[in-house]
């Protein structure tokens, strides 16, 4: 049975834009990653500054093993635009 994993992000009110952008950038790599069957990013139309990637995975361990293809750069990056830590979670 597959597992989802839901990563929510809220952008610096200045940063929205670039976000998205990044976040959008990062899609390729994610679905095709083995084991992903499905990734989209969502943007809150209330609260533009709010995103989420919702992504299909066949486990959680293929999804950890996805995480080996970001590299600490791109994560120091993203951090300079985010209003909070992102948080994420699997859901079945």
């Amino acid at each position: 049975m597959s597992i989802t994993r839901i990563n929510t992000f809220r952008a610096l009110d200045d940063h929205v834009d670039e976000l998205k952008k990044f976040l959008l950038a990062l899609l390729p790599t994610i679905r095709t990653s083995s084991g992903c069957q499905s990734c989209q990013l969502l943007q809150d139309q209330t609260i533009p500054s709010r995103m989420v990637i919702i992504e299909i995975w066949d486990t959680i361990e293929a999804h950890h093993d996805s995480l080996q293809h970001v590299s600490q750069a791109s994560i120091d990056e993203v951090k300079t635009m985010l209003a909070a830590p992102p948080v994420g979670g699997y859901y079945q």
